[in-house]
């Protein structure tokens, strides 16, 4: 048995848990916040027989899109205590971090 623990983008989150669930996996959605950008992520567990690992991942790969979005941020005009002027910078976002952990037990109740 595994256990995938998949972080992905809020905005991917809802159809992702739907494709899972479509191809029978179930899974626990647990609401975290990014780092970087301070955004919304979803931390997916999922928990797995180690013949559909791949078949999970697959359905993680397919729905976690990765792309562009502009991002505010403040450049100083010149020295400290001058104005800042706002101007957008380009980050990418989405995707999913994956981490595929070993399950010594499994119990359902």
């Amino acid at each position: 048995m595994k256990l995938i623990l998949a972080i992905v983008n809020d905005e991917d989150s809802s159809r992702l848990v739907s494709e899972l669930n479509k191809g029978k996996f179930r899974v626990t959605k647990l609401s975290s916040t990014g780092g970087f950008l301070r955004s919304g992520n979803t931390t997916l567990l999922i928990g797995v027989d180690e013949t559909e690992l791949e078949h999970a991942l697959a359905i993680v790969r397919k729905n976690s899109s990765s792309r562009k979005v502009a991002v505010q941020t403040n450049a100083s005009a010149g020295e400290l205590g001058t104005t800042f002027i706002p101007f957008p910078v380009e980050v990418s976002v989405g995707g999913a971090t994956v981490f595929v952990i070993d399950v010594e037990h499994y119990e359902r109740m």
